[in-house]
């Protein structure tokens, strides 16, 4: 069987009883057709409750009493035919009441009598309690509030704590490095090749702009300084548009900025001896694009 709270039961032992109201009484009786299991627990309460009709014995009206009603209704004596009869006067029933033998109460059986009085302290008691204690937690939180200083240690508030996220700092612009470019060419009206030179780091970068590829043979590119005891060789300038080196890294940056730039032909691949071999057709100096950081 299913288990009910106190308030069913306490629903089904007042219908048992007969002291709930037409609407709780509908409520109940719902909740019978739908539900066999709350319909037996009241059955259970009828069946305890029912013996209290037993305690009442039945009392049998006296004599008199019949024959105060039989007069008073016009029974009594030989009754006559009437002719004409008149109209009936309305004759006032004497209310009879049976006197009912005084009931000992203190011989009733009270074992399946529920006094809801106790449960409804009970209730009462622990609402006042939940009162009590939502009460304490305002105060408290009042006074973590406004006086935390009075509370225990343990109790107060941490205090809280702002981050405050300073704003990274800026980088400064990165300087310009100086660079510097020399064409190299035979005349001004033909540039064969454009030398671009970045003086931080001393790569050098060769574009072909006018150059034509030569058969069977390579340009290979020179630096030609009066620092240095003979022109050294900067390496074969390749087939495509563009030839990236830092072959002189190994050079001090005056002899880098002021020296001769050479292009010679060569055999395939290169001077086979480290020495200029072919003619000089292209030649140029580098100059100043872009000015060093301040």
């Amino acid at each position: 069987m299913m288990a009910y709270s106190e308030d069913h039961i306490a629903l089904a032992a007042e219908y048992a009883l007969g002291t709930l109201s037409a609407e709780e009484r509908v409520q109940v009786e719902t909740m019978m057709s739908v539900d066999k299991d709350f319909a037996a627990v009241v059955e259970a309460w009828e069946r305890k409750l029912g013996v209290l009709n037993q305690m009442v014995g039945l009392v049998e009206p006296r004599p008199e009493v019949w024959e105060k009603i039989r007069v008073a209704i016009g029974l009594a004596g030989t009754q006559e035919t009437i002719v004409h009869p008149e109209a009936p006067q309305p004759v006032a029933a004497a209310a009879v009441v049976a006197e009912q033998p005084a009931i000992d109460r203190s011989t009733l059986d009270r074992s399946n009598v529920i006094d809801f009085s106790v449960q409804a302290k009970r209730w009462r008691g622990v609402a006042t309690g939940m009162t009590a204690i939502a009460a304490m937690l305002v105060a408290l939180i009042a006074v973590q509030a406004y006086r935390p200083e009075l509370l225990p240690a343990g109790l107060r508030p941490k205090a809280a704590q702002q981050v405050v996220q300073a704003p990274a700092p800026v980088a400064p612009p990165a300087a310009a490095q100086s660079q510097y470019v020399a064409l190299l060419q035979t005349d001004a009206a033909s540039p064969a090749f454009i030398l671009t030179v970045d003086a931080a780091t001393k790569n050098f970068t060769v574009r072909k702009v006018g150059a034509e590829p030569q058969a069977g043979k390579s340009y290979e590119l020179w630096i030609v300084s009066d620092k240095l005891q003979r022109p050294r060789s900067l390496g074969v300038i390749g087939s495509n548009d563009f030839t990236s080196r830092a072959a002189l890294a190994a050079y001090d940056p005056d002899v880098v900025n002021q020296a001769t730039y050479a292009v010679t032909v060569e055999p395939e691949g290169g001077s086979p001896t480290g020495a200029a071999t072919g003619p000089i057709v292209f030649t140029g100096k580098l100059i100043e694009t872009v000015p060093p950081a301040r």
